[in-house]
C-alpha cells in the first residue's frame, strides 16, 4: 500500500513541470496508479516514469497522462472522449472521472479484458469498450468532443480527424521511433488547426488486432 505522501511527491513534481489544472492533479492525486501495474511493478508507480506492462506497451508517464488531459479540459468537461489505446486502463481511468462518457478502443484483448476488471474495481462505469484497430477510431459513437491516442503513428489517421466534433480536441503523438511530437489539432467552423505541443516518445501505432 502506498503512502499518502509518495502521492503527493508525485503531485509536486508535476506542478514543477507545469500542470496546475486542480481537477486534474486532484483525479491522479486519488487514482491508484498501482493496480495498473503487474504486482512486481507496483512499487514503482508514483514515479514519474512510464512502465511496461507487457506486450511491448508501456504505463505512461504521469506527467504526459496529466499534459494530454490538461489541455483537453482546456474548453471545459467533454461529453465524449475518444481514447485510441486503452493499454492498461489507466489514462482511461483518469479521463472516465473528467469526462461524461469514455469510448476507449484497444488492439490487444488481453490489456483490454485487464483494463476492464481495473475500472470495474475503481467502479467507473462510464466507459465503453472495443476491441479493434484504434486507427480507424469508433466511428458509429462519434463526433467526439476530444480524442487521445496513447500509441504514435507517423501521421494523423484521417479517420480520426474526421470523428472530431467542432470545437474539439485531438492529443496526439506524431512521428517514428527517433522523433515524435505530441500534436494538437482542433476542430474548427472553417476546418483543423494544429500545433506542436513538445516532444515525446510513445510506443507505435499498430494496425491489426491481437486476441
Amino acid at each position: 500500500m502506498t503512502s499518502q505522501r509518495t502521492r503527493e511527491r508525485l503531485i509536486g513534481r508535476l506542478m514543477e513541470r507545469g500542470i496546475s489544472d486542480e481537477a486534474v492533479l486532484d483525479v491522479i492525486r486519488n487514482t491508484p496508479r498501482h493496480i495498473f501495474l503487474d504486482e512486481a511493478l507496483a512499487h514503482r508507480a508514483y514515479e514519474d516514469t512510464a512502465l511496461p506492462i507487457g506486450f511491448s506497451q508501456t504505463l505512461s508517464q504521469p506527467y504526459i497522462v496529466a499534459r494530454m488531459t490538461e489541455l483537453l479540459l482546456e474548453r471545459g468537461r467533454p461529453k465524449k472522449v475518444l481514447e485510441i489505446g486503452t493499454g492498461s486502463g489507466y489514462q482511461c481511468a483518469v479521463l472516465a472521472q473528467l469526462a461524461d462518457q469514455v469510448f476507449s478502443v484497444e488492439r490487444i484483448r488481453p490489456l483490454q479484458q485487464k483494463a476492464r476488471q481495473r475500472l470495474n474495481l475503481l467502479k467507473l462505469h462510464n466507459v465503453r469498450f472495443k476491441h479493434a484497430d484504434g486507427g480507424f477510431g469508433w466511428q458509429e459513437n462519434g463526433p467526439y468532443d476530444a480524442i487521445l491516442s496513447a500509441a504514435a503513428p507517423e501521421a494523423v489517421p484521417e479517420e480520426l480527424t474526421n470523428q472530431l466534433a467542432v470545437g474539439g480536441r485531438l492529443l496526439m503523438p506524431v512521428g517514428d521511433q527517433q522523433t515524435q511530437q505530441l500534436i494538437m489539432i482542433e476542430r474548427t467552423e472553417d476546418g483543423l488547426e494544429q500545433q506542436v505541443v513538445e516532444a515525446v516518445r510513445f510506443v507505435p501505432l499498430l494496425a491489426g488486432v491481437l486476441s
